[in-house]
């Protein structure tokens, strides 16, 4: 055992430990829950105090916007498990994705992202960034040729979803990430399905991960958050972004993500559990066209994602017989699932990504990117699998 070991009882703990201990700074109060921290600033000792903290020469809080005890203890306890040196939480997932896009990007850089990346990050790399000269290539996620292609001597990142969504396809993170450093590029992953209780993507050589905290790190559908993971000195510069634009997460929203951790890994299983439960029903009921879960052994990533992951996660999609109308009928039909855009809440969810999600892609986008009238979007809760089934064999039945 060296000195850091003896000196941090979490030096080599697991994940589960990670999840439950790691961040936590008590008070002199001595409390055993992790506290809130709900103020907009902080009283200095001097005026000499104060210029230090501002300058950066001393550490310490400054304004709750960048730095606030309880986000602090959220950032520490993320980064401890993804396995990141720097955690900046954000006030959601897309101004997670914002904030890493204006740190690493200028006017003139090329960026290279999966074109079945969630639907408003379509919008906002392909609409919002080209606005300040930043050009987007959307690529196959699947197709490593394609993204090779794709580069240019301009192009700063790469970034995807994996798995996708909603199809559940499956991106070689090792052989991109390889990709991106021989041409002088960065690689951030949307971790959003798996989280680091299923796939750790820093181990396959990305640069940046991100999540939509709003997902399974809160796991109970309750508060708005995001966050951007990294190396301290590339962080530096999202850090420098939030401090400069303010797209902060509140004090109360990160309590809420750091106990959404402490069951994370316990959640992830039962949710992947379920899904391939799920998806081995559907591909027997007479109304289902196809099923697009990486658990099911003939689905194209099921391999990859056998060895990137340590499950396959609790989200699947499938298409029924006919179009829109078969689709929402199903959908109605629904008594106790949650017809809602939102994903990895312990209640299960039900959506139509053509026209929610994904709506506001051009017909030509939604066709590149798989989405078809008659896909049908279920994030798997961890209610009775039996009465998942039930709940959708009243529309399915019905077709």
């Amino acid at each position: 055992m060296n000195d850091k070991e003896r000196d941090d009882p979490l030096a080599g703990a697991g994940l589960d430990t990670l999840a439950i201990r790691a961040g936590q700074h008590r008070t002199q109060e001595g409390e055993h829950a992790e506290a809130i921290f709900p103020t907009s600033s902080y009283v200095f000792a001097s005026a000499a105090e104060a210029a230090a903290r501002f300058s950066g020469d001393e550490p310490g809080n400054v304004y709750s916007r960048y730095t606030n005890p309880t986000v602090r203890t959220f950032e520490e306890r993320i980064a401890a498990l993804e396995g990141a040196e720097k955690a900046v939480a954000t006030a959601s997932g897309m101004s997670a994705i914002l904030s890493l896009a204006m740190a690493q990007l200028k006017a003139g850089d090329h960026l290279i992202c999966s074109r079945d990346v969630f639907g408003t990050t379509v919008n906002l790399f392909a609409k919002h960034l080209s606005k300040f000269g930043v050009e987007t290539t959307f690529v196959p996620l699947s197709e490593p040729a394609a993204w090779r292609e794709a580069l240019r001597p301009e192009t700063k990142l790469l970034f995807l979803e994996t798995p996708s969504n909603p199809l559940s396809e499956v991106a070689d993170l090792r052989a991109l990430a390889d990709l991106a450093h021989e041409n002088g590029a960065r690689l951030a992953v949307d971790n959003c399905f798996c989280t680091p209780a299923l796939q750790r993507p820093f181990e396959f050589g990305a640069d940046f991960v991100v999540h939509s905290a709003t997902k399974y790190l809160d796991g109970q559908g309750r508060c708005l958050g995001g966050v951007v993971l990294g190396d301290a000195e590339p962080m530096q510069d999202v850090l420098t972004f939030l401090r400069t634009a303010g797209p902060t997460m509140s004090p109360f929203n990160a309590w809420v993500f750091i106990k959404g951790l402490e069951t994370l890994r316990l959640r992830m299983e039962a949710h992947s559990t379920n899904a391939l439960a799920l998806a081995r029903w559907l591909r027997e009921q007479p109304a289902v066209e196809s099923v697009f879960y990486g658990g099911l052994p003939d689905h194209p990533g099921h391999d990859l994602a056998a060895r990137q992951q340590r499950a396959f996660g609790g989200v699947l999609s499938f298409r029924v017989k006919g179009g829109r109308e078969s689709a929402w009928r199903v959908i109605d039909s629904t008594r106790l699932l949650s017809l809602t855009a939102n994903l990895g809440d312990v209640k299960t969810t039900i959506v139509h990504p053509a026209t929610t999600t994904h709506g506001r892609l051009s017909d030509e986008e939604k066709a590149s990117a798989g989405i078809t009238e008659n896909l049908i979007r279920v994030a798997v809760g961890l209610e009775d699998i039996a009465d998942i089934q039930a709940d959708l064999a009243r529309g399915l039945d019905s077709l």
